[in-house]
């Protein structure tokens, strides 16, 4: 059927530096420079990263990285606890039985924390929702507030809404224990604030360095779709759509990246659909998905679920036009006929018909990536998410420096 199964890639020399990586000091971090605490202080500031290891890259592992090589850049000491280490020697054995893989990893996770947080000023921990929520970032912000740091709750989950109302006494009050609430969209701003809750956006990043910008002329029928394998993402969606394209253009080609549950039923359904030309890549490395996005002339979303997705900024930066349903957060990033094309979740015969539209009218697309990329320069580029960054942990360590009456009041408390 034209359907090609890829194996899942190998844990990189990268993942393994990312994911034990401990705080320690930067070298070169001079008196006054960009990362010290406060003005005339001459220690620099100390940040420690909690987030998913690259070993399985995903959103958070991949922006949790970005950021640190970026703070690092600006003299901020930046440390690392994986939220999902890998226990040491024959031990790892333990991580590869059902059920008992939680309980070991979970143990190593805690004493990692135990080990890094004393040495930080602040704690930065990416969060995800339900289940996940509260086996990482719960003993990450309550052994923050033990140590007495700044505690930083970096929420990035499309299913945010549905979380804080169905876990809303376990989350919550989580929540209200940070020093600041940080979200990378405004979608996820109003969903917060309509929970009680005041959160701040900072944007994802993209890396320009390895994403670059290429025009398409003419543009090709050579499709992209690199989310996982998980059914909120309905990558079925796309195969769908794909197999209306293939109508028109018989030729057309799908790359389609990730791995996942689905994978299966991703397969079955491709050869049900006598699709041609769709290969399936499998897990995708971060360091070899910038030549993917160079491969393609389309970027293809479809999920029912999502936030901010970092592959529509990478999509963006590479010069790809994007077609994508309305889920979660997208609007707020992808505006319908400037900068992308919209169609309604679940719509295949509407993704299809976009894409076509993208393909027949070149001034379209033209249009499109010129925006989406003057756009991404501007909003998303690494100088301007890690001022951001930079300066909310300067307000953290400033405050964390007052004296107690002046805590009581401080902007970007949740109390």
């Amino acid at each position: 059927m034209g359907v090609h199964g890829g194996r899942r890639q190998g844990r990189t020399a990268a993942a393994d530096r990312v994911s034990r990586e401990t705080v320690g000091t930067l070298p070169g971090s001079a008196p006054g420079s960009p990362g010290t605490a406060r003005s005339g202080d001459t220690r620099p500031i100390r940040v420690c990263l909690v987030a998913p290891s690259l070993r399985e890259p995903g959103g958070q592992s991949i922006q949790a990285a970005r950021l640190a090589r970026g703070l690092r850049q600006l003299g901020v000491v930046v440390g690392f606890v994986p939220i999902d280490p890998r226990l040491p020697g024959p031990l790892q054995l333990l991580q590869r039985v059902r059920y008992l893989r939680t309980v070991v990893t979970s143990l190593q996770y805690v004493w990692d924390l135990l080990v890094s947080l004393a040495r930080c000023d602040i704690v930065h921990v990416f969060s995800a929702s339900y289940f996940s929520f509260i086996l990482a970032p719960t003993p990450a912000v309550l052994l923050g507030r033990w140590f007495g740091k700044r505690v930083l709750l970096n929420y990035r989950s499309g299913e945010a809404e549905d979380h804080l109302r169905r876990w809303r006494r376990t989350a919550i009050p989580i929540m209200r224990l940070v020093d600041a609430l940080v979200v990378p969209s405004g979608y996820l701003v109003d969903v917060f604030a309509r929970m009680g809750l005041r959160a701040r956006a900072i944007a994802n990043v993209v890396d320009f360095d390895q994403f670059r910008f290429r025009e398409r002329r003419p543009l090709r029928p050579v499709f992209l779709s690199n989310r996982n394998f998980e059914a909120h993402y309905n990558v079925a969606c796309v195969l769908r759509a794909f197999a209306r394209i293939q109508r028109r253009y018989p030729d057309a080609r799908l790359l389609v990246a990730g791995d996942g549950k689905e994978r299966g039923a991703l397969e079955r359904l491709a050869h049900q659909l006598n699709l041609r030309n769709a290969e399936f890549l499998g897990r995708v490395r971060p360091d070899r998905m910038p030549s993917l996005y160079d491969a393609a002339d389309v970027y293809l979303n479809a999920p029912d679920i999502d936030n901010m997705p970092g592959s529509i900024l990478e999509a963006f930066a590479s010069g790809l036009p994007v077609v994508t349903t309305d889920a979660g957060g997208i609007p707020y990033m992808v505006r319908d006929g400037e900068n992308g094309l919209i169609v309604p979740r679940g719509d295949d015969a509407g993704m299809a018909a976009a894409a076509l539209r993208v393909l027949t009218d070149p001034s379209l697309a033209e249009r499109l990536s010129s925006c989406a990329i003057e756009e991404c320069r501007r909003k998303y580029s690494p100088d301007a998410v890690l001022r951001e960054w930079h300066s909310l942990y300067q307000g953290l360590v400033t405050y964390s420096d007052a004296p107690a009456a002046e805590l009581t009041a401080r902007p970007g408390s949740l109390r």
